[in-house]
Formats: structure tokens, C-alpha cells, sequence
């Protein structure tokens, strides 16, 4: 059985976390949900689900036991993550993670940021042309399938070299397809009613297949810049060739490369899609980022030292992923006994650490539900408590790329608006979906896309 077929084969587990999530996506504001649990019973809520606890988390100082002080006592749970991600960094722990991390850290320091400036430039001006047909034939667009493709171009050219190789908006509805949990339930009742095998006409496997392709496309593809130094890729490449890291070879790099092509490419392309959003219902805020834009550069290209002081910009963003937080909770599995909120914890037990409840608590923010960028002015940065913010996680096992996606957002939101003003068309509030990420419900973001006049 090749690789494609086992990872198809395994959807629809009782295991998996798309399973498990069916049941909060049933609800029609699940988020409302986790929160009234959080008021009745507290931040620390077990749950028995058929043989396993789940204990739901929304305390700071439990997010510090988990992830940071008692750190050793959990392990990454992403069951059911493995078909997307294969054995890559983020689904892997222990000595074996520690290995693999290690060579790729290099690639998400200031110094390679800088170097990445003009891949990333070059992303947002080919986006830039895509919005100017747009604006003139005043069509409707889905605006996360937009920030998709772009987040997809950005992470292809700075970290592997490489123009895009695929459709994007394939790719994207193959993703959307995917984590619609929906499609896995209906593989898991086959699967109860007998069936040995999935089908690839079922609408998940038909995804898996063609996401699967496209690491290797990649890979395959022509660099973009035959002349250009080190990138994320040559860094693999290199580990690849080290006989002292026998961890890597292709097939590590592929999968190495299935995380950033999924998930840093959703997670930055859900936060930017969010702040569109944000910006249609306070306009003010989005005169303030045209105008820090046209003061720190002007007409001019913007240099890495022009984006590093775009700190309204990129505060602007950072309230996005506090009201709107790509991944809304951290799951963490017992692999040791332990005791949070008076609860006596054993191996096996699910923590899952709510990160939207946090961010929406008034014990940790003023008007937590109100828009507000100052709160993550550099002047306020010291007046919220230590993990009330949890955009990438924290800890050892916090988001490597999570300081590269702000800042290719803070490069996407200062050059875009400078020549547009996408107009939201849907419902106010936008409604959402709790899968793995935080999306607008259905995966759409309605826009119009206006050229400034």
C-alpha cells in the first residue's frame, strides 16, 4: 500500500481530533459555548468522553503549568493530524522533535527576515495585480481564499525558492474540504457500518490526495532565484546531507515542508483575512495604518527597518489574533500523573488549553469583545498578564514561524491598503467555526475589493 492510500485510510478514526471536534461544531456558536463552561464551572472543567478525559483549561497559571513548568508531564497530542503533516515537526516530540527543530531555527531569526524582505515584496505585488482585475470587474471574492494564495507565495518564494507550482484556490478548497469535519464523520459512520476501505471519491481522501501532491511540486519546482543564498529549503537540504543528522533525509524534508505550507500558510492567511474584516468595521484604524505607512516610507520600497517601525501596523494585527486567534486552543496529553485546579491528572488525560476563552476573559483584558490596537502599543506591552496572549502557543513548543507571520502580515496590511479598501459583504458579526483553526463560517469571507482613489 503506498503512502497516499495509508494516510486516506486512516481518516475517520474514533482517534483522530477531527472526530472529537465533531461534536463542538454542532453547536452554532461554539465559541459562546466553551465560554458559558468557563463561567459556570471555572478554568479548569473535566469531561469524560466515552473512555478518555478531556479537561478544558482557560487559567493562565494552568497554560504555564502545562506548556511551561510542568512541561515534561505532556506530550503534543495532534492524532489524526499525521495525513497532512506526516512525521514533521509538529506532529513529533521529545528528542527526536528536539533534533529535527534545531537545524530550522536558523531560518526564523531577524538577520534571514531581512534577507526575506524582497521575496515577500514580490508576493504582495503579484497580489497586488490580481486585486486591480478584481476592482475593476467589481466581483465578489472569497477574501481567505485570497490571503490563502498570498500567504501560500510568500512562504514559497522567501522559505523554499520557489514561485508557486500549484493552483492555489485548489489547494485552498482542497484544505477547506478537508477540515470540514463534517466530511470526516460521514468516513467514520461508513467505517462503523462495515466498510474496510475510503474511498478517494469521498470528499476528504479526494483532498488528502491532491494536498499530498503538492510538497513534492515544490520541491520539483525551478528555484526562483538561481543566483539567491540560504533559504528554509537549503537548510534542509543541508541537514539532508549531513551524516551527522541522520534525522533528515527527503523524505523528512517533505514533510517538513507540509507545515509550512499548511498550516503557516492558514494560520497567516486566517489572521489577515480577520483584520480585513476588522478594518471594513473600523475604517479610522485603517487610515491610521495608510497613514504610518506613507510616513515611515513614503513612495518609496520598504526597507526591513521601515517594517520593523510599522508598530501600529503590527499591533493592529496583534489585537486581530487576540479577538480572532488562528488557533483558538492547544491540546497537551498527559504522559505523566499530575494535579491542575485541585483535579488529579493520570497518563492519557487531554488537556485542552482554550486560548480564545483567555483572550475574551475581563479577568485579563479591559473591554475584552472591543477592537482596540493601542492595548499592543510597545508602551503598553507590560500592563497584560504573562499568557493572557497565546497566538503562537508558549513554551518549548510555541510556533517557530509565529514572528515570521507577523511579520509577512505587517508587510501584506501596510502595502496593501495603501492602493485598496476591501468592503466585508456579509453579516455583521461574521459568524465562525471551530475546527483545529478559527474560520468564518463555511471557510468564506465575502469582499468587494475598491481601488483608492
Amino acid at each position: 500500500m503506498d503512502i497516499a492510500h495509508t494516510h486516506v485510510q486512516s481518516l475517520g478514526e474514533a482517534e483522530s481530533v477531527w472526530f472529537k471536534l465533531g461534536l463542538l461544531t454542532k453547536e452554532t456558536h461554539p465559541m459562546q459555548v466553551l465560554m458559558r463552561l468557563n463561567d459556570r464551572y471555572g478554568g479548569c472543567v473535566p469531561i469524560n468522553l466515552k473512555d478518555e478525559r478531556i479537561f478544558f483549561l482557560s487559567e493562565v497559571d494552568y497554560f504555564e503549568q502545562v506548556m511551561v513548568k510542568g512541561a515534561d508531564k505532556y506530550g503534543k497530542y495532534f492524532d489524526g493530524l499525521h495525513p497532512i503533516f506526516g512525521n514533521s515537526m509538529i506532529t513529533i516530540d521529545g528528542a527526536l522533535w528536539q533534533k529535527i527543530r534545531m537545524p530550522q531555527q536558523q531560518a526564523f531569526t531577524p538577520k534571514m527576515f531581512s534577507e526575506y524582505l524582497p521575496y515577500l515584496l514580490s508576493s504582495v505585488k503579484d497580489k497586488a495585480r490580481d486585486w486591480e482585475r478584481i476592482a475593476e470587474s467589481g466581483e465578489t471574492v472569497n477574501l481567505l481564499e485570497e490571503t490563502w494564495g498570498l500567504a501560500a507565495s510568500m512562504i514559497c518564494k522567501a522559505m523554499f525558492n520557489r514561485e508557486v507550482p500549484f493552483n492555489p484556490q485548489v489547494i485552498f478548497r482542497a484544505v477547506k474540504t478537508y477540515t470540514d469535519v463534517g466530511q470526516h464523520n460521514s468516513i467514520r459512520m461508513k467505517k462503523v457500518n462495515g466498510a474496510t476501505e475510503v474511498s478517494s471519491e469521498e470528499a476528504a481522501a479526494d483532498a488528502i490526495l491532491k494536498w499530498l501532491s503538492v510538497p513534492s511540486e515544490v520541491l520539483g519546482a525551478n528555484p526562483h532565484d538561481a543566483v539567491r543564498g540560504k533559504s528554509l529549503l537549503s537548510i534542509l537540504q543541508e541537514a539532508s546531507d549531513n551524516p551527522d543528522q541522520p534525522e533528515f533525509n527527503e523524505a523528512q524534508i517533505i514533510d517538513e515542508m507540509k507545515q509550512y505550507l499548511w498550516a503557516g500558510t492558514e494560520t497567516t492567511a486566517l489572521t489577515l483575512a480577520w483584520c480585513f474584516y476588522l478594518l471594513h468595521l473600523y475604517p479610522d484604524v485603517a487610515a491610521r495604518i495608510r497613514k504610518e505607512g506613507e510616513d515611515a516610507y513614503g513612495d518609496r520600497v520598504p526597507t526591513w527597518e521601515d517594517v520593523h517601525n510599522l508598530t501600529y501596523t503590527r499591533s493592529v494585527l496583534q489585537e486581530t489574533m487576540r479577538l480572532y486567534p488562528p488557533i483558538w486552543s492547544f491540546i497537551r496529553q498527559a504522559v505523566a500523573e499530575d494535579e491542575i485546579g485541585g483535579h488529579k491528572v493520570k497518563p492519557g488525560d487531554k488537556m485542552v488549553m482554550c486560548a480564545y476563552i483567555v483572550h475574551h476573559h475581563p479577568k485579563y483584558w479591559d473591554d475584552p469583545d472591543t477592537f482596540n490596537p493601542d492595548r499592543f502599543l510597545p508602551e503598553n506591552s507590560g500592563k497584560r498578564k504573562r499568557y493572557s496572549y497565546l497566538p503562537f502557543g508558549a513554551g518549548k513548543r510555541s510556533c517557530i514561524g509565529g514572528a515570521l507571520s507577523l511579520v509577512e502580515n505587517t508587510l501584506a496590511l501596510t502595502q496593501l491598503l495603501r492602493r485598496f479598501r476591501p468592503e466585508y459583504q456579509g453579516e455583521v458579526p461574521a459568524g465562525i467555526s471551530a475546527t483545529v483553526t478559527l474560520t468564518p463560517e463555511n471557510g468564506t469571507l465575502p469582499f468587494k475589493i475598491r481601488a483608492v482613489s
